[in-house]
């Protein structure tokens, strides 16, 4: 069984990266020799699917996590429940966009057979790293955990460093794990996601709470999960993301909004945060301004400010936190993402980065759901 981004979907029904991701994972999992027989084994059927969600877990973009695949694993201390992603391979070809080839098989075993063991050995439920701590750290430093997160990889960089530095390991796996996390400012996101999906798994099934516990894409359908209607899931057709592209690339290049990344504004960071980074609103599209607008307007459906995360330009104030859906649906403004922009072809990667607004009508749907119930 694999697991995938977004609400439930069959594979003859995903995006062109989701499908690239799966063949590279039956590749990675030795279930076929060749690209052609790893996807007439998909055709046919021989693997299972499942959305991340269903196992409390998250990936960025296609997301696809298959049996051998480390995760990282964080555990809610409040309500000591766990949530599980898997690892940042990088920028470029990498398998959460579709690439399949040997360079992202290769790094996909290095990360198995190297990172995640190496990473194992420093970082145990008895000596945990306190993401919670990074995260409201990398909000002050110009971060808002979604798209921009090299403040936060920087001070993850700088724990990992003293634990490495200190252990029994090999200079020579030392100086790979840590030049692998330094070259990449996007390795905290799956980090910042599971955290985001373990505080908010921690609010699911409350009797009479219209609070939404999830937001996910799988470049088909946008679905939102509800505390008070468990599981289920209300859906509506993903839109595609309004942003900048790379040189050489159009909104006729892009795929629809993808991923599981909007767990991290379902639980206020991210696009809710985008008032304390101004650097990433210049690439989505936007003035500083307009970063300090969209977290006041994030305040009108939301239930409280979350002060473990202050934003400094706007006197340090908390981040938006508790999607409610009545509020969604009674004020008429829909959630914002900004997210990467994958290519609509397999491999591709990243052709841009923009701003999607949530689908209303999941949350019409979850209000009607809600409303049959009482």
């Amino acid at each position: 069984q694999f697991l995938h981004a977004g609400p439930p979907i069959a594979y003859a029904d995903m995006c062109g990266p989701m499908k690239g991701a799966a063949l590279g994972a039956v590749l990675f999992e030795k279930l076929a020799d060749t690209p052609a027989d790893a996807a007439a084994l998909l055709e046919k059927g021989g693997v299972r699917f499942a959305p991340c969600h269903q196992f409390h877990a998250v990936g960025p973009m296609a997301g696809i996590i298959s049996p051998s695949m480390p995760v990282l694993v964080v555990r809610n201390q409040s309500g000591n429940n766990l949530a599980y992603s898997n690892i940042n391979e990088g920028l470029g070809r990498v398998l959460r966009f579709g690439a399949y080839d040997e360079e992202v098989l290769t790094r996909l075993h290095w990360i198995q057979d190297v990172l995640a063991p190496t990473l194992a050995q420093v970082v145990t439920a008895e000596a945990p790293v306190d993401l919670r701590s990074i995260s409201a750290k990398a909000l002050q430093m110009g971060d808002e955990g979604h798209n921009r997160n090299a403040a936060a990889s920087a001070l993850l960089f700088k724990e990992l460093t003293g634990r490495l530095l200190v252990s029994a390991l090999s200079p020579e796996i030392v100086a790979s794990v840590l030049g692998f996390i330094s070259a990449n400012d996007h390795f905290y996101l799956n980090l910042s996601m599971a955290a985001s999906k373990a505080v908010l798994d921690s609010a699911a099934g409350i009797p009479d709470c219209t609070v939404i516990t999830a937001m996910a894409r799988n470049g088909v359908e946008f679905g939102v999960r509800m505390s008070a209607t468990g599981d289920a899931w209300f859906t509506a057709g993903a839109e595609f993301p309004k942003g900048l592209y790379f040189p050489g690339y159009s909104e006729n290049d892009a795929a629809p909004d993808l991923g599981d990344s909007s767990i991290t504004e379902t639980a206020g960071i991210g696009g809710f945060a985008m008032a304390a980074a101004p650097a990433i609103i210049g690439f989505v599209g936007g003035t500083s301004q307009d970063a300090l607008n969209i977290t006041r307007e994030m305040y009108k459906i939301t239930l409280r400010r979350n002060m473990n995360y202050s934003l400094p330009a706007l006197n340090f104030d908390g981040a938006p936190i508790g999607i409610d859906a009545r509020k969604v649906v009674d004020s008429g403004i829909a959630p914002v993402i900004n997210t990467g922009i994958a290519h609509k072809n397999a491999g591709v990667g990243q052709v841009g980065a923009g701003i999607v607004h949530a689908p209303m009508a999941c949350f019409v749907q979850a209000m009607q759901q809600f409303l049959s119930q009482i």
